[in-house]
């Protein structure tokens, strides 16, 4: 399994909030949902992406966002409305006032907004000469609630504002999950999760394929044909007693080598890096409210308790059981 799709693991989809948004012009909304990570499908419309440090990012009919929390933030049809709407915690919709809007604003199938008659219409068709009311702005926003070390590696790595112009990818995907959101079909929540999965995927690999994106360390490093292997091979098989002699046998060149190449590219040495990987994984299976630290000192490649509590201590600065007791999940076990 290659970097990306080891970190995308952890953030997979699974009952993520998907919402179909119809939203009459002059629109604004405030996102203050605490969501670590949100992508939205411009299907129809227009949009700004006001953040609080002043910062405004244009949306266009086609474009994809991906929005890094849980700072607010503003999308609105301008850049001037002031937020009519503001959508809070678990996803409740209040006004500015904070009375709830849910069900008034309920439109069918995960559909929402304030235009009825906009939220059966086609996606993307236009005015006729006669119509003077402008058309509704459709949005489509999937809201990840990711948690955990391994996650935090990727949103790192992210700008709290991305966007990707719709002429600069060509993907079906965009249009498939348009399709799809409005269906109720049996079933038809696994397949949603699926693509929007799938749908992060492409655009987060077409946006760090891109020189302004930066793209970190252990994602460059995956394509070089030395230490992207090796960095497999760590993935797919911590738990494993690994050497760099025997990730260089694997791989096909010295050890030497390997040493100099892996940390030039990734910027540290391969069991420095094994280590950070293996606590980090550690570190979110404590968050499991039925593992032990015997099991997931197993499962990380400790042959101990005592083994990865002493590695635990000595990178984190607290034991594992610590760790478990300042999570929200095991502390409620």
């Amino acid at each position: 399994m290659d970097a990306l799709a080891t970190l995308l693991d952890g953030p997979r989809a699974r009952g993520a909030f998907l919402l179909r948004s119809v939203l009459t012009p002059p629109w604004s909304v405030q996102i203050a949902d605490l969501a670590p990570l949100t992508l939205v499908h411009m299907v129809r419309g227009d949009a700004w992406i006001r953040t609080d440090d002043g910062q405004a990012r244009l949306l266009r009919a086609g474009d994809i966002a991906v929005i890094r929390g849980p700072e607010p933030y503003v999308i609105a049809g301008d850049r001037e409305t002031e937020p009519q709407i503001v959508i809070r915690p678990g996803q409740v919709s209040t006004d500015a006032d904070g009375n709830e809007l849910c069900e008034q604003m309920n439109l069918g199938v995960r559909t929402w907004g304030d235009n009825p008659d906009g939220a059966h219409g086609a996606d993307g068709a236009g005015n006729s000469a006669a119509e003077q009311t402008p058309l509704p702005a459709v949005m489509i926003s999937g809201t990840y609630q990711m948690r955990g070390e391994i996650s935090s590696r990727l949103l790192s790595a992210l700008p709290q504002v991305l966007v990707l112009a719709q002429d600069a990818w060509s993907s079906p995907l965009p249009a498939l999950l348009s399709e799809e959101i409005v269906r109720d079909e049996p079933g038809q929540e696994v397949v949603l999760d699926r693509l929007l999965d799938l749908l992060l995927i492409a655009v987060l690999r077409t946006w760090f394929a891109r020189p302004e994106a930066k793209a970190p360390a252990w994602y460059a490093a995956q394509s070089d044909p030395v230490v992207g292997p090796a960095l497999r091979l760590l993935h797919d098989d911590p738990a494993r007693p690994w050497t760099v002699a025997d990730l260089a046998a694997q791989t096909g060149v010295s050890r030497a080598a390997l040493g100099r190449r892996f940390t030039d590219l990734v910027g540290e040495p391969p069991m420095a890096y094994l280590t950070g990987w293996r606590l980090a994984l550690a570190a979110d299976l404590l968050r499991e409210p039925d593992a032990t630290i015997a099991s997931v000192a197993r499962r990380v490649g400790y042959s101990s308790p005592f083994a990865l509590s002493a590695a635990f201590k000595r990178v984190r600065g607290i034991s594992p059981q610590q760790h478990r007791e300042r999570t929200p999940a095991a502390a409620s076990s």
